[in-house]
């Protein structure tokens, strides 16, 4: 009865703490990108510099901050840290509303980054291996769902009042505390406790390096990627030709597409494995971005970013569930966060060097210069070999292959 009790709460642990990320990036999406620069210039009476800080260090603090948080994960039990984590971000959400001085501002969205920063890991640590590229492209689904549903939605809401509004993201944050509190997470195993660090991270490092290209992609992709965010919406309007409405339609399709394969794509590949997905996703998505840049019509932008969401659906999943093979069971918690923040250092690079390779006038030059570094990881994933993508027991098999 015992092992068909522990069978019913890991199937139903992935799709509760799905309903608790949508709710913490509803948040995220509603409260940071869209509710907070009106709320703090027109009523705080702060500079939007000061709201430009404290968005970054939000950012900046949940992804620097992983790696300490999947040390405790490996030590403490996961519900512990969790509530913890929303008492922390609670406290910087209601500093942020309340304060009038810019330095508290910044201080307390690393708070509230902080206090969101461990969804993600525990999330990580609940899924299973069979199935484990459909399970996180399904959690991939609750994240893009909440933070676009959040941006758009808030948006709407604002229309009715701030103090609506910011009634409404408090009502979204506690939905998203009380999911998170009704899940039955699998706790680590007690050997985890018994590690020191160097000993876990030593166990990471061993695992990683068999990997190849994994960190090394893993830093390049995030990079690229953050070079062209910022950018997104002056290039779309001066250089594409496109209004905002017609912008926040080709994100949609481009996002809905990304949603709509995201676990179907996961389960070919738990069916099939293997490079190709990568390879493929990659390419897909390098030559839709460097072809986006002479795009002379609304219809071809949006076929443009229609493949690059089916190919964004294609490779995030596969990608993830590759990064999984290389995380050691002893260090679940600290291998995850210490991961997370490799990508996270990559995002916090590449806005800066997508603002220099811009500072020039030319707004193209960074579209190109990451869709090149896309294809790039492609070939190297193309020219790799077989067993560094494949499962476990094939990958043992396929080296033995090679050693005759």
């Amino acid at each position: 009865m015992d092992i068909a009790n522990k069978t019913v709460a890991l199937g139903t642990a992935i799709p509760r703490l799905g309903l608790a990320l949508f709710f913490i990036e509803w948040v995220r999406g509603a409260f940071l990108v869209a509710f907070l620069p009106i709320y703090a210039l027109d009523h705080l009476g702060l500079s939007a510099a000061a709201v430009g800080i404290a968005v970054s260090i939000h950012y900046l603090t949940d992804s620097l901050i992983k790696g300490f948080i999947g040390y405790l994960l490996d030590r403490l039990p996961h519900q512990a840290v969790l509530h913890s984590g929303f008492g922390i971000a609670l406290a910087g959400l209601f500093l942020m509303v309340t304060t009038h001085y810019a330095g508290i501002l910044i201080a307390a969205s690393a708070l509230l980054g902080a206090g969101f920063s461990p969804i993600w890991i525990i999330c990580m640590s609940q899924v299973r291996e069979e199935n484990r590229a459909r399970q996180m492209g399904s959690l991939y689904v609750y994240w893009m769902a909440g933070l676009g549903l959040g941006t758009v939605m808030i948006n709407v809401i604002m229309d009715w009042g701030l103090n609506v509004s910011l009634l409404v993201i408090g009502l979204f944050f506690t939905a998203g505390w009380i999911a998170a509190g009704l899940t039955r997470l699998s706790e680590a195993p007690a050997l985890r406790v018994e590690m020191t660090v160097g000993e876990q991270f030593t166990a990471l490092w061993h695992k990683v390096k068999r990997g190849g290209f994994l960190v090394p992609g893993m830093l390049l992709q995030t990079a690229a990627g953050g070079m062209i965010a910022p950018l997104l919406t002056t290039f779309a309007v001066n250089q594409l030709g496109l209004s905002h409405s017609g912008l926040s339609l080709t994100l949609l399709i481009g996002g809905g597409a990304a949603v709509l394969l995201m676990v179907p794509m996961g389960r070919l590949f738990d069916m099939i494995g293997g490079k190709w997905f990568l390879v493929l996703g990659f390419a897909v998505f390098s030559a839709s971005l460097f072809l986006l840049t002479s795009a002379a019509s609304f219809v071809s932008v949006v076929v443009l970013a229609l493949m690059m969401g089916c190919a964004y659906a294609t490779l995030l999943p596969s990608w993830n569930a590759l990064m999984a093979r290389y995380i050691p069971e002893s260090s679940v918690g600290m291998s995850w966060g210490l991961l997370f923040s490799v990508e996270g250092l990559g995002a916090v690079i590449g806005p800066f060097v997508g603002g220099w390779l811009a500072s020039g006038g030319n707004e193209i030059i960074p579209f190109k210069v990451s869709a090149c570094i896309f294809g790039v990881i492609s070939l190297i994933y193309l020219l790799s070999p077989a067993a560094m993508f494949a499962r476990p027991e094939r990958r043992a098999k396929l080296q033995q292959q090679e050693t005759i």
